[in-house]
C-alpha cells in the first residue's frame, strides 16, 4: 500500500509544479478546464428583435387581407340587394304583356256576379227574367186531383208546410203551380186583350211567356181556404194564411217572390211564393242570367 501512495504524491507534486511555474503561465491558461458549456455561450438569453418584427408584419398583412375580404363581401351583398329590389319593381315589358293577356283570359278576372235585377240582366223582359220550362218527368202533384204540380223537391216541401200550417188551424190552398209556355201565352196575351191592357201594364201582374217563375216548377200561388175572396189579391196579406207564411215559410225553404217595392218593378203579390231549398232552385233564381 505504501508504494502507491508515494507514486500519487509525486504525480500531484509534479502537476502543481507545472501550474506554479512563472515562465509558462500562458500555457497553463490555455489548458485550464472549460467550465461553461458551448450551448450556453452560443445561445442568447433574448430572441433577436428581427423575429418580433417579422411576426408583427405577418399579423398586419393578415389583418389587412381580412379587412379587404370583408369589404368585398359587403359590397357584393349590397349589389345583390339593389338588384333584387330592382327586379321586384321593374318587370320586363314582355312579362307585363303576358300577365295582362292571361288575366283577360282567366275566369277569375271577370267582374263579380251582379244581383239578378232588370237593370243589369240583358235577358229580361218587362221586369221578368227568362226561365226554362221544367219537364213533366221532374214534377210531382200537390193537389188531390193532380191538376197542380211542382218539382218533386218543392212539392214535398210544400206538403210538409201545408201540414204544419193545418196543425195550427191555418188552411193553405194551392191555386197554381207549374205552367207550360202555352198556358202562360194564353194568360198573358189572351187576358191582356180581354182587359184592354198594354203589355207593360199586363207585365206588372203576369209575366210574358218564357219569363214566368211558374215555368221552373219551383213557384206557386197560395190562397187562404178560410178566406177565398182574397185569392190572387193584395188583400191576401190580411189573411191568417199570409201571416203564417210570413212567419214560417222560410223554415220550409219558401220565400216571397215579389214583395212590396221589389227591384223588378213587378206589382206586389203576397200570394206568389217560390222554393229555394236546393242547389238547383237557388241557382235558378239567384245565379246571374244573361251576359253583357
Amino acid at each position: 500500500m505504501l508504494p502507491v501512495k508515494q507514486t500519487l504524491n509525486k504525480a500531484e507534486v509534479k502537476r502543481l509544479d507545472k501550474v506554479s511555474a512563472p515562465d509558462n503561465s500562458s500555457d497553463v491558461t490555455k489548458h485550464l478546464p472549460d467550465d461553461i458549456p458551448v450551448a450556453l455561450r452560443d445561445t442568447p438569453s433574448v430572441a433577436p428583435t428581427t423575429v418580433d418584427r417579422s411576426m408583427l408584419r405577418a399579423g398586419l398583412i393578415t389583418l389587412g387581407a381580412i379587412a379587404i375580404a370583408a369589404g368585398v363581401l359587403v359590397a357584393v351583398q349590397f349589389q345583390r340587394s339593389q338588384q333584387t329590389q330592382s327586379d321586384n319593381t321593374a318587370i320586363p315589358e314582355g312579362i307585363v304583356s303576358r300577365i295582362a293577356a292571361n288575366s283577360a283570359q282567366s275566369p277569375a278576372s271577370a267582374s263579380p256576379t251582379p244581383a239578378p235585377t232588370a237593370s243589369v240582366n240583358t235577358d229580361a223582359m218587362l221586369g221578368h227574367f227568362r226561365y226554362a220550362e221544367a219537364s213533366q218527368g221532374v214534377l210531382g202533384s200537390i193537389a188531390a186531383d193532380g191538376s197542380i204540380k211542382l218539382r218533386k223537391a218543392a212539392a214535398k216541401a210544400y206538403q210538409e208546410m201545408q201540414s204544419a200550417a193545418q196543425q195550427e188551424g191555418v188552411s193553405l190552398v194551392p191555386l197554381s203551380g207549374f205552367r207550360t209556355l202555352t198556358e202562360q201565352d194564353y194568360l198573358f196575351f189572351g187576358k191582356k186583350a180581354e182587359r184592354g191592357q198594354v203589355a207593360a201594364e199586363r207585365a206588372k201582374v203576369s209575366a210574358p211567356p218564357g219569363y214566368s217563375e211558374h215555368h221552373t216548377g219551383y213557384a206557386l200561388d197560395i190562397g187562404d181556404g178560410a178566406v177565398p175572396a182574397t185569392n190572387l189579391s193584395p188583400d191576401f196579406e190580411n189573411t191568417p194564411a199570409f201571416k203564417w207564411l210570413k212567419a214560417n215559410a222560410p223554415f220550409h225553404s219558401f220565400e216571397l217572390s215579389f214583395p212590396k217595392n221589389n227591384k223588378q218593378g213587378v206589382s206586389y203579390e203576397p200570394w206568389h211564393w217560390r222554393f229555394v231549398g236546393d242547389r238547383a232552385s237557388l241557382e235558378t233564381f239567384y245565379k246571374a242570367r244573361g251576359k253583357k
